[in-house]
């Protein structure tokens, strides 16, 4: 679990990642001002919001590079990489907010019946990844909270995501795996950084 300091820390780090990228077009190495909690493994996404709308999301569900690095890289990739948006500019990142997911390692939901996936599920806990033919799509613990979906709800977000039908959990195909993760954001761009609650 990461405290309050690590929290800001991970938020500023996304930032400065940013910033550098933009003003000099090339990865900042951070690794040595960092505690060795951000040395660890861990999966980790950053989102950007701008005026309250998503203005990029990237991340890496899977502990398969240090946070530190896996923060960095997922900054730079949030701002110039997310397909869905054109890249932020310089002067465009002082009215965005920076958001920092910390993940846990994803574990696979198990259900004899895919009608039961709702009972494994905790909108206000778990994010979701699904699988299917080739096909994955993610989404962070916040997201059906932020839109106050109920699980089937969750469920049917998730296979869309994936490129799949909004149905396609119940037709037994779909694997998911669940995760939990720790939130940190800015209040304003740049401003004081706080833990989101999920309750």
């Amino acid at each position: 679990m990461l405290d309050l300091e690590d929290g800001e820390r991970a938020v500023r780090t996304a930032r400065k990642a940013i910033e550098t990228y933009l003003k000099e077009g090339m990865r900042p190495d951070l690794s040595d001002e960092v505690p060795e909690k951000f040395k660890e493994e861990r999966g980790v996404f950053v989102t950007l919001n701008k005026n309250g709308n998503l203005r990029g999301c990237i991340g890496r569900p899977l502990p398969s590079q240090t946070l530190i690095d896996g923060l960095v890289d997922s900054a730079i990739n949030a701002a110039t990489g997310d397909p869905r948006f054109p890249s932020v500019d310089i002067e465009e990142l002082e009215d965005i907010t920076i958001e920092v997911s910390v993940l846990t390692v994803p574990e696979k939901i198990e259900v004899e019946d895919p009608k039961k996936y709702p009972e494994e599920i905790e909108v206000t806990r778990d994010g979701l990844i699904a699988k299917c033919r080739g096909r994955e799509g993610l989404l962070l613990p916040q997201v059906p909270m932020d839109h106050d979906w109920s699980c089937e709800e969750f469920l049917s977000q998730t296979c869309v995501k994936a490129g799949l039908s909004p149905d396609a959990w119940l037709e037994g195909e779909v694997e998911f795996e669940k995760f939990s993760a720790q939130v940190f954001e800015e209040s304003e761009p740049g401003g004081e950084v706080v833990e989101k609650s999920f309750t």
